[in-house]
C-alpha cells in the first residue's frame, strides 16, 4: 500500500489536466495513445514469457526468489522419524577405517539393520562400481595355484576360509530377499555418451508411442553397480540430482529419466515402491489424452493410492522440512556394533550416505547454501507419503496469461476513467490479489503460481503511468510557460504546473490585490531624451520594478507607457496578497535610490513613482478578442486602484493604501491621509501612506504619527484653529505636503465652516 500511496502523490490525474488546463487535450490524447500502444507491448512480452515461448532471465530469477521464500517462510523445523539416516561419518571411520569399507563390513551392517533392527527398507546413496579385493583372497589363490598347490594341508584351510573372504559375495548375499535399494547415477550431454559402467535396475516403465510425445529428461551415460551386487538387490533408484534450475540449486529433481528406450526412477520413488511392493506406476497426462498426436505435458507420478504433482520436466519439487538435520542421523558404527537406540530405527525407512570430511555430499538448496545429498532424498520420500509435494502444471502458465490480461484490462479501465481514486483502488486490489492467490494457492491448493511478471506488469504499467504523466506534467508546464512566462517568474510556472488549484484561465472572481504606478513628470522627461536613451532607461526601469514585483509573487498585468499594472492572487491562490503587494510596491521606491546612481553615471535624470494600492474582490482570467487576449484583471476593486494611485499626487506621498489592504497588512505604521470620494465612486474610502514596519520605526518619527493622528481628529471635530496649530507646528519640525493641504483646509473652514453634518469626506473632482 506504501507503494501505492507515493504513486497517488507523483502522479498528477488527467482529470484535472482536462478541466483545468483546457488546451492540453490534444497532447493528452496522443500522450495517452502512445501510452497505452506501448502498454500493449509489454504485455505481449509477458504474455510470450509466461507462454513459455520467450525466456526472460530477470523474471525467471525473481519468480525462483519468490518460491524460496514461499518455502522457507513455510519450513516445519521439525524431525521425521521415520526416515533415519545411517551416516558413514568420521566417528565410523576413526573405528572402522577409511572408506571405501570392506564389503563384509557393509554385510554386518546391513544383517543388523535387517535382523536386529528389523527396518522397513534400506537406500543407499553411494555406488558400488568396484571389485572389494581388500581381504587378501586374491593373494592366496594364487599361492594355492602355484607353489603351494600340492600342500593338501594349506589348500583344505584356503577352501574352508575362502567364503569368508569373499567380501563382494557376502555383502551380495546379504542383499539378497530383502528390501534394498541400491543407487547409481546418471551422466548428461556428450561426454561417456551412450557408455554404461556396471550394472543398472530393472527400468520403471518402457516408453511407447503414448509417451513418445513427453519431453522426459534424457541421460546419456549410466554409472551402475558391480552386476553382482544389483541382480541380488530387489531395486535400484538413481542418486544423481541434476539441478533443474539455471542457478544450480536444488528446487527439484527428475523422478523418472529416459536411458535409451525406457524409463528409470529416482531413488525416493523406487524406495517408496519398495516399501509398498512395487505397485505400478501410471504417468498421467496433461489433459488425460493426446491431442492429434501431441501430448500436453506430464502432470503427475501415481501409483498405489499416491500422486506426486511433477512438471514439464518430469521433476517434482523437494518439500524441504528445514535445514540439515531434519531427519534422525545415526552413526553406520553404531549399526554394526548395535549400539543405535532400537526405538530410533525398528520399522523406519534407512537412507544410506556420509557426511564424513572428504566425503561429504553437498548441494545447493533454497534452505540452506550446503546441505547433504541424501536429506535431499529423504525429504522426497517424506514428501511421497504425506503427499505434500507442491505443484507447478503446466496449466498454470495459461493462468499465468489470463491474469496478466486481466491485470493490463483492468489498469487501462483505471487510466481510462483518469480518476486517481479509482487507479489506486484497482492498483491496490490488484497488487492485493496477486499475493493473496499466490499465498492461498501455496498453503491450500499445494501449487505454485508465478508472481513476478503479474507483479512486474504492475509495476510497469504504474511506472508508464507516471513517465507519461510526467511527459503531460512538463508539456502544461510549456504551455503554461507560454501564457503566463511574460507575467510571472519562471519558479511561480514550476509551481502552476504542481499546483491541482485552477488557474482561472477562462475567467473566476477571486480576493486580489492590484498595484498601479507611473513615472512622476514622464512627459518632461521624455520631452529631453533621444529615443534611443530613453528606450535604454526606460527598459532599466521596467526591468528593477519587475523583479522587485516578480520576487513578491507579484504578476505584470501590463506595461501602459511609463506606468506599470500588477496583481497579486492570481494565477496562484495567494493568502498573504495585500502583504506581498505592499512589500513589492516599499521595495520598488527603496530600489529608485540604487536606479538614481546607476542613471546618474549615464547622464540620466531621477526618477520617482507613484503607487496606488488596493484589495478586493476583481475579476480575473484570459480577456479579450478572439484575435489577441490578455491575461488581465477587471472591476470596481481595480478601478479603485487606480484612482488612489492618481491621489499620490495630491498628497504628495510615494504610495497609498486603501483601507482594505491597511486593514490586512497590520505589521506596517500608516498615516491616515484621508478620506475621500474619489471619481466613479460615491461610497467614500479612508487612504493610507505606508510608513514602515512596526518593529523598524523610531520613537521621533512615531511621535510624530501620533500628533499627526491627533491633528486629524482635532480637524476631523471641526476644530480648525486647533487641528490648524498642531499642523503648523508639525510642518516647522517636518515639512510635509500633507501637512500644507491641512492647514489650507483648516484655515478654509475656519472662515467658511462646514454643514453641522459633515463628515469629513474630501471629494475628488479629478482624476
Amino acid at each position: 500500500m506504501g507503494f501505492v500511496l507515493l504513486i497517488i502523490k507523483i502522479c498528477p490525474t488527467y482529470a484535472d489536466m482536462t478541466v483545468r488546463k483546457p488546451g492540453f487535450i490534444k497532447i493528452m490524447f496522443k500522450s495517452s495513445l502512445v501510452r497505452h500502444l506501448i502498454s500493449f507491448a509489454l504485455l505481449l512480452v509477458l504474455l510470450a514469457h509466461a507462454s513459455g515461448s520467450l525466456n526472460i532471465p530477470l523474471l525467471e530469477n525473481l519468480d525462483r526468489q519468490a518460491y524460496d521464500f514461499r518455502l522457507n517462510s513455510s519450513l516445519k523445523h521439525d524431525k521425521d522419524p521415520r526416515i533415519v539416516i545411517v551416516d558413514i561419518d568420521d566417528k565410523s571411520l576413526q573405528n572402522i577405517g577409511h572408506w571405501p569399507w570392506g564389503r563384509n563390513v557393509l554385510a554386518d551392517m546391513l544383517d543388523s539393520l535387517f535382523d536386529h533392527y528389523q527396518v522397513s527398507v534400506v537406500g543407499f546413496d553411494v555406488l558400488f562400481a568396484e571389485k572389494d579385493e581388500s581381504s587378501g583372497l586374491k593373494t592366496l589363490e594364487k599361492m594355492a595355484n602355484n607353489e603351494l598347490k600340492n600342500n593338501k594341508e594349506y589348500l583344505a584351510s584356503f577352501n574352508k576360509i575362502k567364503p569368508s573372504l569373499e567380501y563382494d559375495q557376502l555383502f551380495a548375499n546379504a542383499l539378497k530377499n530383502r528390501n534394498v535399494v541400491m543407487g547409481y547415477f546418471f551422466t548428461h550431454g556428450n561426454n561417456q555418451k551412450g557408455l554404461t559402467i556396471g550394472q543398472l535396475p530393472d527400468p520403471a516403465i518402457l516408453l511407447d508411442d503414448s509417451l513418445s510425445g513427453i519431453p522426459f529428461p534424457e541421460a546419456t551415460g549410466a554409472g551402475g553397480n558391480l552386476e553382482l551386487f544389483q541382480s541380488n538387490a530387489i531395486h535400484g533408484g538413481f542418486i544423481s540430482l541434476p539441478a533443474v534450475d539455471e542457478d544450480g540449486v536444488i528446487r527439484s529433481i527428475p523422478m523418472v529419466q529416459r536411458y535409451g528406450d525406457v524409463l528409470y526412477e529416482a531413488l525416493s520413488l523406487a524406495m517408496v515402491r519398495t516399501l509398498m511392493d512395487f505397485p505400478y506406476l501410471n504417468l498421467v497426462v496433461e489433459g488425460n489424452e493426446q491431442k492429434q498426436g501431441v501430448n500436453l505435458g506430464l502432470e503427475s507420478i501415481e501409483f498405489e493410492g499416491f500422486k506426486i504433482p511433477v512438471d514439464e520436466h518430469s521433476a517434482a519439487l523437494v518439500p524441504y522440512r528445514g535445514t540439515s538435520g531434519s531427519f534422525p542421523y545415526v552413526s553406520a558404527v553404531d549399526i554394526i556394533n548395535r549400539t543405535a537406540p532400537l526405538d530410533v530405527m525398528q520399522g523406519s525407512i534407512i537412507l544410506v550416505g556420509t557426511t564424513a570430511a572428504g566425503l561429504l555430499d553437498l548441494r545447493s538448496t533454497p534452505v540452506q547454501a550446503l546441505y547433504p545429498g541424501v536429506e535431499v532424498h529423504a525429504n522426497l520420500i517424506a514428501g511421497i507419503l504425506d503427499g505434500n509435494i507442491k505443484h507447478n502444471p503446466a496449466y498454470i502458465s495459461g493462468a499465468a496469461m489470463l491474469s496478466l490480461i486481466l491485470i493490463w484490462i483492468l489498469m487501462g479501465i483505471a487510466t481510462i476513467k483518469q480518476n486517481m481514486l479509482i487507479y489506486t483502488a484497482i492498483t491496490s486490489v490488484l497488487i492485493i490479489s496477486v499475493f493473496g492467490g499466490v499465498y492461498y494457492a501455496w498453503h491450500e491448493a499445494h501449487l505454485v503460481l508465478p508472481i513476478a511478471s503479474q507483479l512486474f506488469l504492475i509495476g510497469l504499467l504504474i511506472v508508464l503511468e507516471i513517465t507519461f504523466s510526467y511527459f503531460v506534467e512538463n508539456r502544461s508546464k510549456r504551455q503554461l510557460a507560454k501564457v503566463f512566462g511574460q507575467y510571472i517568474p519562471r519558479e511561480l510556472v514550476n509551481e502552476l504546473g504542481n499546483d491541482d488549484d485552477d488557474y482561472a484561465i477562462g475567467g473566476e472572481l477571486r480576493e486580489m490585490t492590484v498595484m498601479f504606478s507611473d513615472i512622476r513628470g514622464f512627459t518632461a522627461i521624455s520631452e529631453n531624451m533621444e529615443p534611443k536613451e530613453l528606450t535604454q532607461m526606460m527598459n532599466a526601469y521596467f526591468t528593477c520594478m519587475t523583479d522587485a514585483i516578480q520576487v513578491q509573487r507579484g504578476t505584470i498585468d501590463k506595461y501602459i507607457g511609463d506606468a506599470i499594472m500588477a496583481f497579486w492572487g492570481a494565477p496562484i491562490h495567494d493568502q498573504k496578497h495585500p502583504e506581498h503587494a505592499l512589500k513589492a510596491t516599499l521595495e520598488m521606491v527603496a530600489r529608485l535610490d540604487n536606479l538614481a546612481i546607476e542613471f546618474e553615471k549615464k547622464g540620466w535624470p531621477k526618477i520617482s513613482i507613484g503607487a496606488g494600492i488596493n484589495s478586493g474582490p476583481m475579476y480575473v482570467g484570459n480577456i479579450g478578442s478572439e484575435f489577441r487576449k490578455s491575461y488581465t484583471v477587471l472591476g470596481d476593486s481595480v478601478n479603485l486602484g487606480s484612482r488612489v494611485e492618481a491621489l499620490t499626487k495630491k498628497y504628495g506621498v510615494s504610495i497609498i493604501v486603501t483601507e482594505s489592504t491597511h486593514d490586512a497588512c497590520p505589521g506596517y505604521y500608516y498615516r491616515e491621509l484621508d478620506r475621500v470620494r474619489v471619481v466613479g465612486k460615491n461610497e467614500p474610502v479612508t487612504i493610507y501612506q505606508p510608513i514602515s514596519k512596526r518593529e523598524d520605526i523610531d520613537k521621533s518619527t512615531l511621535d510624530e504619527l501620533n500628533t499627526y493622528h491627533l491633528a486629524l481628529k482635532t480637524y476631523r471635530l471641526q476644530e480648525f484653529e486647533k487641528a490648524a496649530d498642531i499642523f503648523k507646528n508639525l510642518n516647522k519640525t517636518n515639512s510635509l505636503f500633507i501637512y500644507d493641504e491641512y492647514i489650507d483646509r483648516c484655515m478654509y473652514y475656519k472662515f467658511n465652516p462646514p454643514s453641522t453634518d459633515w463628515d469629513g469626506v474630501f471629494t475628488h473632482e479629478s482624476k
